[in-house]
């Protein structure tokens, strides 16, 4: 595909009117799909709500995972083929054109710019598992930053770019959030081992959320401090509660919400918090999935 297939339909002003503040400025980008078009596209919405712009246009692969880098210029994002091939990371201007590929990340996925905008860190393949590296966003130098037996997956950043928090998921099918310090490799457990708990995003208020497949049989969203204390859920309705993100004053969260079966339909909310206030945001008959909400 050409950089100018790929071009975004309009730039990303999106906010409404009468939209205010974060609502205005600080647009979520996220991958839909849908029965009809199982190839997913990303796409970006207001905070404060209308119609989502579609922001990829490739018929033949999927884009998905999407993350802002830190000025709001560029979105990560992973590709990958029809046959299920990942063909790697790459990013590309929010005002369309210029897409570029991350070189060595193959086969890599969920990617998160550093707050600093020079780095990005991926989930990418070692075997049978994978593990998590950091590379400049140019690709070079990669460095590989676990070296378990178990799976590594979605990195999220500290503030200020000195740990990474990630999940974790053993053989026995439990998955935790982890901690690693980038100076010195020192991994750390933040959630307990037999939890089902995934996706982890921090905020610059220094809190990190995840998803908690939790004794109701449902996904729900839950809060915890970096050092593991004071973990406590925040959602708790009767659907499955996955992909948080944080509003840049850590004052909110954009997440998906679906149903107990994969036919049904997944959408966008918002939440603050502290557990008030949720509201619908996509209303469309898809699948949206692992928003990203614009630093």
């Amino acid at each position: 595909m050409t950089a100018a297939a790929l071009a975004m339909t309009v730039p990303l002003t999106l906010g409404a009117a009468g939209d205010a503040g974060a609502a205005a400025d600080h647009p979520i980008v996220f991958a839909r799909y849908t029965a009809g078009a199982p190839v997913e596209d990303l796409y970006a919405v207001s905070a404060g709500g209308g119609t989502p712009v579609k922001l990829t246009h490739t018929p033949t692969v999927s884009d998905v995972m999407p993350s802002w880098s830190p000025d709001g210029k560029r979105v990560a994002f992973v590709r990958y083929g029809s046959g299920g091939a990942v063909d790697g990371v790459w990013t590309m201007k929010t005002t369309g054109g210029d897409l570029k590929a991350v070189p060595g990340t193959k086969g890599a996925s969920d990617p998160a710019w550093s707050p600093d905008g020079k780095r990005i860190a991926y989930a990418k393949p070692v075997g049978t598992q994978r593990e998590i590296y950091v590379a400049d966003v140019d690709g070079a130098p990669a460095t590989r930053l676990t070296h378990t037996a178990a799976d590594d997956v979605h990195p999220t950043w500290s503030p200020d770019g000195k740990y990474l928090a990630f999940n974790r998921a053993d053989a026995g099918g439990h998955s935790r959030v982890m901690r690693i310090r980038l100076s010195t490799l020192t991994q750390t457990a933040v959630t307990g081992s037999g939890s089902h708990d995934w996706t982890p995003d921090w905020s610059h208020g220094n809190r990190i959320v995840f998803s908690r497949v939790d004794s109701s049989g449902f996904a729900h969203l839950y809060l915890v401090r970096p050092d593991g204390t004071g973990v406590h859920r925040i959602t708790s309705a009767r659907f499955n509660d996955k992909y948080p993100s944080w509003s840049p004053d850590g004052s909110r969260l954009v997440f998906t919400r679906g149903g107990s079966d994969d036919a049904d339909p997944e959408h966008l909310y918002l939440i603050h918090a502290d557990g008030t206030g949720t509201t619908k945001l996509t209303k469309t008959d898809s699948h949206d999935l692992e928003a990203d909400w614009r630093p």
